[in-house]
């Protein structure tokens, strides 16, 4: 971690480039949760859902893949993007690329869900399935080596992060006195801006994260002090599903996020059980992740606090939704227990 430069995540630097993207991205609302079910739980904790489920792309990503590519001179842009995904950052990487005007061939995970890659396709990008993991992101790099264009990684960098810093930064707007802020975590790209920006707004504020149990890249690499690469991802949270942490993302946590809690895939479930019942929100897995880690490992720190929770998507069909609803109702008991 130490040769890892984040001088550049300044609170300056972060409300720039909020403000370069203030005409493009959403300035997402921010909502009470008036839920006797979550208060219960949470000792009549203050609950605001900041609702990155109804940006631009149906998430979070937007901010990062468009911060990535304004970052781009005219020159490089007219070379193309390319990305690589499982769902939403492909989404993102081509909505970003069609505000700019330029070219844009993403790569997806042939077992991606085909309603992202409906999606993605939407957004005008061109999409080319490869086999999940390594397959995937050769299939980018191969468009970086043969037609020149350039990759946005779904998760990692400078700009990434002070893309989804202005997640953070409006929610500390939109909020007074924060005490905690919840956030789920994939390659943490999302984390890594958002808790650099809540720190530099209010040192004092605590950030958790949440990750599911079988896909920890966070939590084993704070742990270990450096990043590390899973041998296996294990979750229905596909969003929150990068085999890894890379070395800016896990700097950017190791300095500004307080802990990093797992959660099972039944509590995941739950948690957009909690959203639908409490909030009437209809969220991905990974939204979830972060309402189980709020009412399960973490309620002790949130309990009679102002917590903000970070809903960050929402792409999801009806049938799958469906059945892991279904799933949640059942391990509901057990995560409000």
């Amino acid at each position: 971690m130490d040769d890892v430069d984040i001088t550049g995540m300044t609170l300056e630097a972060m409300q720039t480039r909020a403000a370069a993207l203030r005409n493009d991205i959403l300035q997402t609302p921010v909502v009470p949760l008036f839920s006797s079910m979550v208060s219960d739980v949470l000792d009549g904790a203050h609950v605001a859902l900041k609702l990155e489920c109804f940006q631009h792309t149906g998430t979070f990503k937007a901010r990062g893949a468009l911060s990535v590519a304004r970052s781009l001179d005219d020159d490089t842009r007219g070379r193309g993007i390319t990305a690589a995904s499982a769902g939403n950052h492909a989404i993102a990487a081509g909505w970003a690329a069609a505000k700019l005007g330029i070219s844009a061939k993403v790569v997806m995970q042939d077992n991606a869900n085909p309603f992202r890659v409906d999606l993605a396709r939407a957004t005008g990008a061109e999409v080319i399935m490869k086999p999940p993991g390594a397959e995937t992101f050769a299939g980018a790099e191969r468009l970086v080596r043969e037609e020149g264009r350039i990759f946005i990684h779904p998760f990692e960098g400078l700009h990434t992060s002070l893309g989804t810093a202005g997640v953070g930064l409006e929610l500390m707007a939109q909020v007074a006195d924060l005490d905690a802020v919840v956030v789920s975590v994939g390659g943490g790209g999302l984390i890594s801006g958002v808790a650099a920006a809540v720190k530099a707004v209010n040192p004092a504020c605590r950030v958790y994260g949440v990750e599911p149990e079988g896909a920890d890249s966070m939590s084993q690499s704070l742990a270990a002090g450096a990043p590390v690469t899973l041998d296996r991802v294990d979750t229905i949270a596909d969003s929150l599903g990068p085999p890894m942490a890379l070395p800016f993302g896990h700097a950017l946590c190791a300095v500004y996020v307080d802990d990093v809690v797992t959660v099972s895939d039944d509590a995941i479930c739950a948690g957009m059980v909690v959203l639908q019942q409490a909030a009437k929100l209809a969220v991905e897995p990974a939204a979830g992740a972060a309402m189980a880690g709020a009412l399960g490992p973490l309620r002790g720190h949130l309990a009679g606090r102002r917590v903000g929770l970070i809903v960050c998507g929402a792409n999801i069909d009806t049938d799958s939704y469906l059945t892991q609803l279904a799933r949640g109702q059942a391990a509901l008991p057990d995560l409000l227990s």
